[in-house]
């Protein structure tokens, strides 16, 4: 139709121009060769022999055989000048337009209004429609059954929700199975998980395995300002869907429609998504069993979602996508890295182990930056360091070499991550030190990494405990080996960490001796309100107990660098020297070995120029494990 339009209006235009052209051409513009006042000379010179009046054209030629136009004024006096001079005379009938192409003319500027007029008016009113109810048309793309691409195979680190949609496929594939024993399939599935781990690529894979169509949309497009429209493009959508079951639909992000009804105002809130929330409901409990539509719906928020949409005849199922374990982790490593040519040296089994609490999207950026990297250094294979500093910079940040900062600061520096993980390697069930660097990473001037040895999905109170030292470690090197008074700002974040895991230890965890097992909750509640009323008796209580478990673990590590004072000199000087010190090297200072310089190490002489760099500007960690004591961290880092 766009085609046609289009089209249309420019035949419209070029008819016009060509008319309007036409009419505004003078008469001595058409291609006259002489004047008329030159012809009447001739004529009176003998010179002319014949001549062909049609209308305003004068065709003649003269006694000497050549040939001329010019133009005719229906001047009387210049056919008796001809009859006088006996000069033959032929006159021919104009031609003239046909009355239709005079309609034509006349009426091609209304005709172009009304195409151009035509043509917004429907751009405005939104694709796929026509006229005002054009706006209420489904937004919901198509893909049909060859056009699917992605299968199971495709899809890695979530078995679990791969089994629960699994007989989804074997009913759209042959739905009489189950209707021969009363079954019933589940009119919708919500898959419920974090960002990244895959919940859309798992709806595609469903529609890919069946081979059957697959309509996507999201959840903001069924709302607009008028009310109304968001209700006639869910009837739209199953209206499509119906016609080429069996098929799926897959709504991301429901939370934008589905939200919980009674909101504030005399209407619930936003009329117009309560509207579509009630149509999505009707259609979704009026379709029966046998007609071969599943509703898949993906949200990271089901807590906020309408009871009704949970319930039995709608969302039948709720499955879990969560981040992928170990196995989860390699298998997805091993899909994302089909493409990329890697080296012998490439271990994806000890990449996963190093990369917990990684959704699958993360994964798949880890492996598209190391072999950004490996192009950036014109390699044609991606090799094991290339993905290891790829890790590196999604976990830590990306190094600032052009950050120059004087030896006295880089020394300091050295010390503090020093303390974090001789501290964290003496306590009971603290991570392994992975890697420690004084290169300057995102708002940091120097990590400390710690990375687990396995996938924890809870912390004890050891654990706990042991987190706080290694915390403190820092601060606390600065202030053996520069004094008290010389301690920066550098740890501040590792204070507001090291407090608020206590303070979640005796408040929220009930790991404290003293008040037991019991929630007091946060001090402050959502905007600023107090999430639970306490006496001032009892804040002091928990105050009290707070500083207890901070004194105690601050005490432990300072015992504990005392008592490794040559390791301390021993791992900031190799810090120095080699700027970052792997598990290895680590392992052999903890060990009272020393590390030799590099090879290519400066000359001591050497003089660096510098600038002075605040040691306040670290920031907070890529993974908080402060947050909570249950989830599983991808490796924590002291700073």
């Amino acid at each position: 139709m766009k085609i046609l339009i289009r089209v249309a209006m420019f035949i419209v235009i070029g008819a016009m121009f060509f008319s309007i052209m036409g009419r505004m051409q003078p008469g001595y513009e058409k291609n006259y060769t002489i004047l008329y006042s030159d012809f009447i000379q001739d004529i009176r010179n003998g010179a002319v022999a014949e001549v062909t009046i049609t209308g305003e054209t004068v065709k003649g030629k003269r006694t000497n055989g050549e040939r001329f136009v010019t133009y005719n004024p229906d001047d009387g006096h210049m056919i008796d000048d001809l009859i006088e001079y006996g000069v033959k005379i032929k006159v021919a009938t104009p031609e003239k337009q046909s009355m239709l192409m005079q309609i034509f003319i006349s009426w091609a500027p209304m005709l172009l209004l009304i195409a151009v007029w035509v043509y917004f008016y429907r751009k405005q009113q939104g694709a796929g429609g026509g006229g005002q109810m054009g706006m209420g048309k489904s937004r919901a793309k198509l893909l049909e059954e060859d056009e699917v691409k992605v299968g199971f195979s495709d899809v890695a680190g979530v078995e679990e929700a791969k089994e629960d949609v699994m007989e989804m496929v074997d009913f759209l594939k042959d739905p009489s199975k189950y209707e021969f024993v009363g079954g019933k399939i589940p009119h919708g599935v919500l898959l419920v998980g974090p960002p990244g781990t895959g919940k859309t690529l798992l709806a595609r894979a469903i529609a890919g395995e069946a081979k059957v169509p697959f309509f996507s949309i999201s959840g903001s497009d069924f709302v607009e300002m008028f009310v109304g429209v968001g209700a006639s493009r869910v009837r739209d959508m199953f209206e499509q869907a119906k016609k080429r079951a069996p098929c799926i639909i897959f709504i991301d992000e429901i939370d934008a429609v589905g939200r919980q009804r009674g909101g504030s105002g005399p209407g619930g809130g936003n009329d117009e998504r309560e509207q579509t929330l009630n149509q999505l409901l009707v259609e979704m409990d009026g379709f029966s069993g046998n007609e071969g539509i599943i509703v898949i719906a993906a949200t990271n928020r089901s807590d906020v979602l309408d009871k009704a949409l949970l319930r039995p005849g709608r969302f039948d199922r709720e499955v879990h996508v969560g981040l992928p374990d170990i196995k989860g982790r390699e298998q997805i490593l091993k899909v994302h890295s089909k493409k990329i040519p890697l080296a012998e040296d490439v271990n994806i089994k000890d990449l996963a182990r190093g990369t917990p609490g990684f959704s699958g999207a993360e994964l798949a950026n880890l492996i598209n930056e190391g072999a950004l990297l490996a192009a950036r250094n014109n390699k044609r294979i991606v090799n094991m360091d290339d993905l290891d500093r790829a890790r590196d910079k999604l976990l830590m940040g990306a190094e600032k070499r052009s950050m120059v900062m004087r030896k006295e600061d880089l020394l300091m520096t050295a010390y503090h991550e020093a303390g974090h993980a001789i501290v964290g390697q003496n306590v009971p069930e603290h991570d392994p030190v992975y890697k420690v660097s004084i290169m300057p990473r995102g708002g940091a001037l120097g990590i400390t990494m710690f990375l687990p040895e396995r996938d924890q999905y809870s912390a004890s109170k050891d654990k706990l405990e042991s987190q706080i030292s290694g915390l403190f470690g820092g601060r606390i090197a600065e202030a053996i080996i520069y004094g008290k008074n010389k301690v920066t700002t550098g740890a501040s974040n590792d204070i507001e960490r090291a407090t608020q895991l206590a303070r979640n230890m005796v408040t929220k965890w009930g790991l404290s001796d003293k008040l037991g097992p019991m929630d007091y909750g946060d001090s402050e509640g959502y905007m600023g309100s107090q999430a639970k009323p306490m006496s001032e008796e009892m804040a002091k209580v928990i105050d009290d107990e707070i500083r207890v478990v901070i004194d105690k673990n601050y005490q432990r590590a300072e015992d504990i660098l005392n008592n490794n004072i040559d390791i301390l000199h021993n791992m900031a000087h190799a810090l120095m020297d080699w700027e970052t010190i792997d598990k290895f090297q680590i392992e052999k200072l903890l060990n009272g070995e020393k590390l030799d310089p590099p090879v290519d190490e400066p000359e001591e002489d050497e003089v660096t120029e510098s600038v002075d760099v605040e040691l306040d500007t670290e920031t907070e960690t890529v993974e908080d494990d402060t947050q909570s004591a249950g989830s599983a961290g991808a490796g924590h880092q002291e700073m």
